[in-house]
């Protein structure tokens, strides 16, 4: 079983919202963090934002804070990044990925999570 998978990218106009999903494995929320990541292209992977439904935590990255919210649903073993007023910088391949621990950080570095998902694809025209 595929441990995380992405989807809900899409095209849209700046402006718009998108409500991405990350699915994943039974159980994975009692034990681990949640975190989302973007990669544009030419560019460094970023942390976006973190959920730990163990610790009752999360952060945002202050790139994305105020327009982007995470959370998560444990009994449907997803987690959610809902994301308003969408700007083309914001074009990029989201990722979702499973921390090692429950814990999440607010310096939000891929070196703290372990299994990723493939990706969604989110472009924002102006």
């Amino acid at each position: 079983q595929v441990p995380l998978v992405e989807s809900g990218g899409s095209l849209v106009q700046s402006g718009e919202s998108l409500n991405l999903t990350c699915t994943v494995s039974p159980d994975t929320l009692n034990y681990h963090s949640i975190g989302w990541f973007r990669q544009a292209p030419g560019r460094a992977r970023e942390g976006v934002s973190c959920l730990s439904l163990g610790t009752g935590s999360t952060y945002t990255a202050d790139s994305v804070k105020g327009r982007f919210t995470i959370s998560g649903d444990n009994a449907k073993n997803t987690v959610f990044l809902q994301m308003n007023s969408l700007k083309p910088e914001d074009t990029a391949v989201y990722f979702c990925a499973r921390g090692f621990g429950r814990w999440c950080s607010r310096y939000l570095m891929d070196t703290d999570f372990g299994a990723w998902g493939q990706g969604t694809q989110v472009t924002v025209s102006s």
